[in-house]
């Protein structure tokens, strides 16, 4: 199967997330996790997704990053028939058009802040030379509020502020067209919060966003806001949704 690799291909796709018919369980005698029949996300809008822990949401998010694949149904990233890719495909297209940040942000310790974002850089495999990735790299981490001498600082020698921000440039450095970011305001009070979700806005106003909660005030900075359910006991006569969501107006960064 062929991919397409061109940027301007990819983004004459008004959709950026379409799952059709999608359920998925870990073995064939165990009841499906998740179920979902339909769900869309436009190009350029950011969603947020809620649900209480082992609704299903990280599975959602390994499906939608292609560690994981639908044990039914399909996925389009893109335009592209993401579930059906070849595993190096899924790579591939996950290097080069997704970007994410983990819950605990997975930033590999012994390295420095610029060797861990160019490293991202180098999976995707886009062949930009090393001055363009630091040129691209000072800059992200200048819109982050983040010092210059932070660059050649070891990962472990940050604090949690300047790791998850460093996170954040990770995932941004090859310009993704989406982006998939897992609960990182879990350790953080309202004030921290606030100040993230701002900071995280203006940096990813270009992007899709897919943001992974289980709080649900964090809704007010997202244009959507979609809700995963446990799917319904085997002897319930309702066809089983694992997502409902509701539309608000978008709201602008403060």
């Amino acid at each position: 199967m062929n991919i397409i690799n061109n940027k301007s291909a990819l983004t004459q796709c008004k959709s950026a997330i379409e799952v059709s018919h999608v359920n998925f369980a870990y073995s064939k005698e165990s009841t499906p996790i998740l179920n979902i029949e339909k769900w869309q996300v436009s190009r350029g809008e950011h969603v947020f997704l809620s649900g209480p822990s082992g609704s299903g949401k990280s599975t959602l998010l390994n499906l939608l990053c292609g560690t994981l694949t639908p044990t039914a149904g399909n996925i389009a990233l893109l335009g592209q028939p993401f579930s059906s890719l070849s595993n190096r495909q899924r790579d591939k297209f996950r290097a080069r058009n997704i970007g994410v940040v983990f819950q605990q942000f997975n930033l590999i310790p012994y390295l420095s802040v610029a060797q861990n974002i160019s490293a991202a850089a180098y999976f995707s495999g886009k062949g930009n030379s090393s001055q363009k990735v630091l040129a691209n790299t000072c800059e992200l981490l200048d819109r982050l509020q983040l010092p210059s001498h932070v660059l050649h600082a070891k990962a472990d020698a940050l604090s949690i502020g300047q790791q998850q921000r460093v996170a954040i440039a990770r995932a941004l450095i090859n310009s993704p067209q989406l982006l998939i970011v897992d609960e990182p305001t879990s350790a953080l009070d309202a004030d921290a919060r606030d100040s993230f979700m701002a900071l995280l806005k203006e940096v990813s106003d270009d992007n899709t966003m897919i943001f992974v909660s289980h709080d649900n005030a964090m809704e007010r900075y997202f244009d959507r806001h979609c809700r995963i359910s446990e799917l319904s006991p085997p002897s319930t006569t309702q066809p089983p949704h694992a997502v409902k969501h509701t539309s608000k107006p978008k709201q602008e960064s403060q």
